[in-house]
């Protein structure tokens, strides 16, 4: 009898999860939709006002990001614009709409930073790399897995010679392109869990040498600049540019990607 109520239970609390949670996703279409209508009216303000609170509570998709960084961009704030465009870029890393006005709300920014060069293998991993995000590289690697298992399966069960060589070439060959995958999605699971990147937001910020207000300036940024956040003091968060500047900045003048 016991056993009777708790699973009763377990039941009544899942259904009711369930519901709940259908509810939030309606609840939040219909507030994406009227963000979305207001954009359309050309009312950006109210637009982005709805969309940032929908952040702010937690609700993250590409479209959200894309939308929000649109509506930033129309009310001329480049920063937050390019915030929300690199959050939509690191959910979907292959999108061309994202790219394009990423790229054009880049042309806006008063810092044009040279990076680094790169050798050129190195720039094949990167584009590489940046083909899925983790969820993608992780199901990919999923699939390369299940087809190892397939086609082994086919070579022991099938009897027909010319079907277990292929079934044999096909495991070989998926098993070599699922040690690239995994290889990809550790990277990706690094970065995503080490590496951490910024977007100033101030209009104008002066980096220090030091995480003290009265250390010297070590160069001045501006709105919309992509930094590394190397490290975090209290109030400060050290910062290194592309072309490998390295300074303190308040933790108020960026947002984290």
């Amino acid at each position: 009898m016991y056993k009777k109520i708790n699973l009763i239970f377990f039941i009544i609390i899942f259904l009711i999860a369930g519901s709940y949670k259908n509810a939030f996703a309606l609840d939040t279409k219909s507030i994406m939709q009227k963000a979305n209508d207001l954009y359309q009216k050309n009312n950006f303000s109210e637009a982005a006002e709805i969309y940032q609170k929908l952040v702010d509570d937690g609700y993250e998709s590409t479209a959200l990001y894309y939308n929000l960084g649109n509506s930033y961009y129309r009310l001329n704030k480049i920063g937050y614009a390019i915030l929300n465009y690199e959050r939509a870029l690191r959910l979907s890393p292959g999108d061309d709409d994202i790219q394009h006005n990423l790229a054009l709300a880049n042309t806006k920014t008063i810092d044009k930073i040279d990076s680094l060069p790169k050798f050129f293998i190195f720039q094949w991993w990167e584009s590489l790399l940046a083909m899925f995000n983790l969820t993608g590289w992780t199901y990919a690697a999923y699939i390369f897995y299940l087809l190892i298992l397939i086609s082994f399966g086919i070579y022991f069960l099938v009897k027909r010679p010319q079907l277990q060589r292929y079934a044999f070439f096909s495991g070989i060959l998926s098993f070599v392109v699922l040690l690239v995958t995994a290889t990809l999605l550790i990277v990706k699971l690094n970065r995503e869990v080490n590496i951490k990147n910024g977007v100033i937001i101030e209009p104008t910020v002066i980096a220090k040498v030091s995480p003290d207000n009265d250390s010297n300036d070590a160069f001045v940024i501006h709105e919309g600049l992509k930094v590394r956040l190397e490290d975090n003091v209290g109030n400060w968060y050290k910062i290194r540019l592309q072309d490998g500047k390295i300074g303190w900045t308040n933790k108020q003048d960026l947002k984290v990607i």
